[in-house]
């Protein structure tokens, strides 16, 4: 009988009574367990349920995200924005009694060292005081949701979605480029009282959670919630100060030679996506020809990233044309109880289309590495690690980028790829200073907010120009990043990842099969380790190291500014 397809595939909805009473029962197993493999046959049982859940609150919020429209998917997802918290409080009052059991190094030795790191974090992070508070954090998240994806855009006769109208910000032609990215900062600004609102309302709640739980702010909240474990903030400013030092002077020099390449005196916000005259690269075909040509760059590389994209195939778990009422962006969920993982995208006719379908597929790749990690919260890591997966195929696919590109285009688009890697790093450690500045001041105005998000943009962006454009001159340019709305501090994880990720690049270049090797194995590993530690299991220099990002910038600068190498 063949595997069940994504598309009919069917979670019902759990019972918070039921579900209580099955808590109920492996507590009192617990409390009465005698020996090791009891306490151990305990802690599988309750995986499994966690699996249950987690899978319903997975695939309800995909099928949300895949049709904001549809009334059924919406009620669905509003019932478990109400719901999950009360599971959480479950499964919380779990991690801390097995974080004070006295069969931790059993329960470790089963599972791994690093399970224990990450329950001490989540049962700082939750009690049964924020219940409705956390309820209505994620209203405000899926409000916030649904109001991007049902923006309708009047552009050139046609009526786009935001993720379609970011395809013509990369059009060769500078006027046009601008009225596209104009109709984007008209949109926001229009909507700029909901979308301030909507995060006014997210700092306070998240505010008052911090509180209730004995924090002085969101900040140390946002961190436990995170998972983060083996540094702090004060790592993470010596961080962004490192990329101030190394990446930004570098950034200014490109935004230069793309002025020159571009034949203006400098570049302004709408040209920061284009990086020569006859526009970026763009795959050759549509969707259907790229999923082809995604199968063959896959057997070329092997490691069994073949097999396993056939298998995506198959279970039709990719979600990527763009369409009215989906949600904006792009993610990967992993289904343990389906067994496969699951991408989401919006594809647009650009370069990013290339760009979104590997990072997603490297998360995916290595959730089903990972898929026989001891205990299901093991098959990812933090999240800072997740997108070195990600950003990592990124670069690793770069041999084979003519199969969507042609051989002349490719070597461009490998230029353009890594000088738009370069240039965003600042942009984010931005949106991960903004929100350390957001958390620690909550009760600033909105305008407060703003002046802050333009203090934080001159010390890490100086060249950015915004001419005309509203919302941005307004300093409401963070407001378009769903992450600063639905993910507080998961955006400084792209640039730590990054800087490990530019190191599978230099790697690379001089040993492609032994970085490939490498990289299959670090996804192998799951979460099994703490950040630091699966960095260093892959042969990678921590972000958090002194100078971490030297070498890898000497190199970028001679691959991208050296002689006979710049931009054509």
């Amino acid at each position: 009988m063949p595997e069940t397809i994504f598309p009919d595939y069917k979670v019902a909805e759990p019972d918070l009574a039921a579900t209580t009473e099955r808590y109920d029962s492996l507590n009192l197993r617990l409390d009465s367990a005698t020996d090791a493999d009891s306490v151990v046959a305990v802690v599988r049982e309750w995986d499994e349920l966690l699996k249950e859940l987690n899978e319903w609150y997975s695939v309800t919020l995909i099928r949300f995200q895949q049709d904001t429209n549809d009334p059924v998917a919406k009620a669905a997802n509003d019932q478990m924005d109400s719901d999950w918290p009360l599971y959480i409080d479950l499964a919380t009052k779990m991690k801390r009694k097995l974080a004070l059991s006295p069969w931790q190094s059993a329960i470790s030795a089963a599972t791994a060292p690093a399970l224990m790191g990450l329950w001490d974090c989540d049962a700082r992070a939750f009690d049964t005081v924020i219940t409705d508070d956390q309820g209505m954090e994620a209203k405000l998240s899926s409000e916030y949701t649904a109001l991007t994806a049902g923006a309708k855009i009047e552009f050139e006769g046609d009526t786009l979605t935001l993720s379609q109208l970011d395809a013509h910000s990369e059009a060769p032609d500078r006027q046009k480029r601008y009225a596209a990215v104009r109709a984007t900062s008209d949109w926001f600004f229009t909507n700029a009282e909901s979308l301030d609102r909507i995060y006014g309302d997210q700092v306070n709640v998240r505010h008052s959670m911090a509180r209730k739980l004995g924090f002085e702010n969101f900040v140390e909240l946002g961190y436990q919630r995170m998972r983060r474990v083996g540094y702090g903030a004060e790592e993470v400013a010596a961080f962004r100060a490192e990329i101030l030092r190394e990446v930004v002077p570098l950034a200014v020099e490109l935004s230069q030679l793309q002025a020159k390449a571009l034949g203006i005196g400098k570049t302004q916000y709408w040209d920061e996506g284009v990086h020569s005259l006859h526009g970026n690269p763009k795959p050759l075909g549509d969707h259907d020809w790229m999923i082809e040509r995604a199968g063959e760059m896959f057997r070329q590389m092997g490691h069994g990233l073949d097999s396993f994209f056939d298998l995506m195939k198959q279970r039709q778990t990719m979600d990527l044309k763009s369409r009215e009422g989906k949600a904006p962006g792009g993610f990967c969920d992993f289904l343990p109880k389906f067994g496969c993982p699951f991408i989401f995208a919006n594809f647009n006719g650009t370069r990013g289309d290339v760009d979104v379908f590997t990072h997603e597929m490297g998360h995916a790749f290595q959730a089903y590495s990972s898929r026989k990690q001891p205990f299901s919260e093991l098959v990812w890591p933090t999240t800072e690690a997740c997108e070195i997966h990600s950003m990592g195929l990124e670069f690793l696919t770069w041999p084979q980028m003519d199969l969507f590109y042609g051989a002349d285009a490719a070597d461009e688009l490998r230029r353009v790829h890594l000088t738009g890697s370069l240039m965003f790093m600042p942009y984010g450690v931005s949106i991960d200073a903004f929100q350390h500045d957001v958390y620690a001041n909550p009760d600033a105005t909105h305008e407060e907010r703003n002046a802050m998000w333009q203090a934080i943009e001159q010390t890490y962006l100086p060249w950015y120009d915004y001419g005309d454009l509203p919302c941005e001159r307004s300093g409401r340019l963070w407001q378009q990043k769903r992450h600063v709305y639905d993910c507080p501090f998961y955006y400084i994880d792209y640039v730590l990842a990054l800087t490990c990720a530019l190191q599978f690049w230099r790697w690379s270049r001089n040993a492609p099969r032994e970085a490939l090797s490498a990289y299959a194995g670090l996804c192998q590993r799951g979460g099994s380790l703490p950040f630091a530690e699966l960095v260093e299991s892959a042969g990678l220099v921590s972000p958090f190291a002194d100078g971490c990002l030297k070498e890898v910038i000497a190199d970028a600068r001679e691959f991208l500014l050296g002689d006979g190498i710049a931009p054509r």
